[in-house]
């Protein structure tokens, strides 16, 4: 991916939510792209974590706040907290399961109804490394996408497939979208990550 050090580049903070089923691969997805990691076996995250991750263009510096939100019914209430004011969304569902794509329907329509216009939307079908257990077909996921205005994109958090492109293709989408932000903060081309993770009651 091409980097730069232009020091006319715009420098960008977008705030970027993912969001849908337990267990559809979210976490992996994040850890895959901010750093380069991935387990076989991932904690459920609770309430929300919290992870920043720069990326140069061309252009632009785009700096990521990502919040990585908890799959689980009992959270549910806590997700407009999270999509709102979001500069983009990354709906994910895993391809062996329907009942979590038929979730990340429901997660798309929640966040379409809250009415920014502005916001760019990605459905992502996780775990293609699974293709021999998939119940949700390429064509299907592709279909609903183009009917619903989303930028659809198959990635497997496990072999990294298409991970960084998603998040590359998410951040030229800003970068289009955005004007500059003025900010005194110093954006290094190196990519920065943190990680931080929240906790809520039960």
């Amino acid at each position: 991916m091409a980097r730069t050090s232009n020091r006319n580049n715009k420098n960008i903070q977008a705030k970027l939510v993912i969001l849908g089923d337990m267990g559809a691969g979210k976490t992996s997805l994040v850890l895959r792209f901010v750093k380069g990691q991935f387990f076989d076996y991932q904690e459920s995250t609770i309430g929300a974590a919290f992870f920043t991750q720069v990326l140069t263009l061309n252009e632009a510096t785009i700096k990521f706040d990502i919040w990585d939100t908890a799959g689980q019914e009992r959270y549910h209430s806590l997700a407009p907290m999270y999509y709102r004011g979001a500069a983009a969304a990354v709906v994910v569902y895993d391809i062996t399961s329907m009942d979590s794509f038929q979730r990340a329907k429901k997660w798309v329509q929640e966040v379409q109804r809250q009415g920014n216009a502005n916001l760019i939307m990605f459905l992502v079908a996780n775990k293609v490394d699974l293709e021999e257990k998939r119940k949700v077909g390429s064509e299907e996921g592709e279909q609903y996408a183009k009917e619903n205005g989303l930028t659809f994109l198959e990635t497997s958090a496990k072999t990294a497939h298409n991970v960084n492109e998603l998040f590359y293709e998410i951040a030229k989408r800003v970068e289009k979208t955005r004007p500059s932000r003025p900010t005194g903060m110093k954006l290094h081309n190196r990519p920065q990550e943190s990680r931080r993770r929240i906790f809520c009651c039960t």
